[in-house]
């Protein structure tokens, strides 16, 4: 028999939400949505991000346009983009007279788990209060604009966008996508591919339905989303950001 409880229900029961009601997010909500968020797990108690509230109509909608033209950004009541921050603590050490080497690859990594982990605890913090969210992969987009509207320095990466709101009913009642089964994504020990079979099993499990095609069904997804312009932006993009975290990039200079 399966565990249940309040909290694993919600968990389950969660959706990604993009239409919502005029409703405001309160400013108590807001903070506890935030507060949750500061009390997530971070990696020695560093919390290496930056939390940005975007308040600013303009900026909203420039934003909007930027994560491939998505209205509901300006649309929603609420939208905080989490930033990698690899800034923070080296200008710390430098203020504490230490000097520091410049963040490397594995800090980036680091920072972009802590930032994702905030936000997921703030996505199950809304949720908890009747608020349903949806994350925006694409701030990772377009790089050189997303650093000039968010005066993103060195160092400091978009790591998510979520927008917050209440859903309408539609959103509330849709069907959530299925998962794959725990044998598709869970191995024990060591990393195992599954067999062009398994595969085709394993797609087939979560997305039977009327007329499923595993070759057609996969070549369009691909078409649509891996192999799409703003994925391939996406990847440019992220090697503009990485690059100043390799070696050879410039060095940040003493302050």
């Amino acid at each position: 028999m399966p565990i249940r409880n309040e909290v694993l229900d919600q968990l389950a029961a969660r959706r990604s939400v993009r239409v919502f009601t005029n409703e405001p997010v309160a400013p108590e909500e807001r903070a506890a949505i935030l507060d949750a968020a500061f009390n997530a797990p971070t990696a020695g108690c560093q919390q290496l991000y930056t939390i940005l509230d975007i308040t600013d109509p303009a900026l909203r909608a420039q934003l909007a346009d930027l994560c491939d033209h998505q209205p509901m950004i300006a649309a929603a009541p609420l939208c905080l983009v989490f930033l990698a921050d690899c800034r923070r603590w080296p200008r710390a050490y430098r203020a504490a007279g230490v000097t520091p080497r410049d963040p490397g690859p594995g800090d980036l990594l680091l920072a972009v788990a802590d930032a994702c982990i905030a936000a997921q605890n703030a996505v199950t913090a809304a949720e908890s209060l009747g608020i349903g969210s949806c994350y925006i992969g694409d701030v990772l987009e377009n790089a050189e604009a997303m650093r000039a509207a968010l005066a993103l320095p060195p160092h400091v990466v978009p790591a998510a966008m979520l927008i917050f709101g209440r859903p309408t009913e539609q959103q509330r009642t849709r069907e959530k996508p299925r998962r794959f089964a725990p044998e598709a994504v869970v191995c024990e020990n060591t990393y195992r591919d599954r067999s062009e079979a398994e595969l085709r099993a394993d797609f087939a499990a979560r997305d039977a339905g009327p007329g499923y095609d595993f070759d057609r069904d996969l070549q369009a997804f691909c078409a649509r989303k891996y192999d799409s312009d703003f994925s391939r932006e996406m990847s440019r993009s992220a090697a503009v950001y990485l690059a100043d975290f390799l070696p050879g990039a410039p060095a940040e200079p003493a302050r």
